[in-house]
């Protein structure tokens, strides 16, 4: 009897966004969270688009599997990337540790 296939990998990251920041740049891990900043303001998703687009860049996806799946008027979200395992995003962002 065949084995269904095994699911594609997922990695859900805590990020800590700052709106309007001088420059866009991951920053790293702070105790497990995220630490990312954007120059887009908080208004109408303008900082979610350029969050998801940066990630997208820096883990070198496609946009279409990062997504916010919580906190869509918070600073603190919660971020999935569909197709990556936690170790290869750690490793793209930069933050092999913790």
């Amino acid at each position: 009897m065949p084995t269904a296939p095994e699911p594609p990998p997922h990695t859900r990251i805590t990020v800590r966004l700052t709106p309007r920041a001088s420059r866009e740049e991951v920053v790293g891990f702070r105790d497990d969270v995220l630490v990312v900043r954007v120059s887009a303001p908080p208004v109408e998703g303008a900082a979610n688009e350029a969050l998801v687009r940066l990630l997208a860049k820096r883990l070198r996806v496609a946009k279409g599997v990062v997504r916010i799946t919580s906190g869509d008027t918070s600073r603190t979200k919660v971020v999935e990337v569909e197709g990556l395992d936690d170790a290869t995003v750690r490793a793209r962002l930069g933050t092999a540790g913790g």
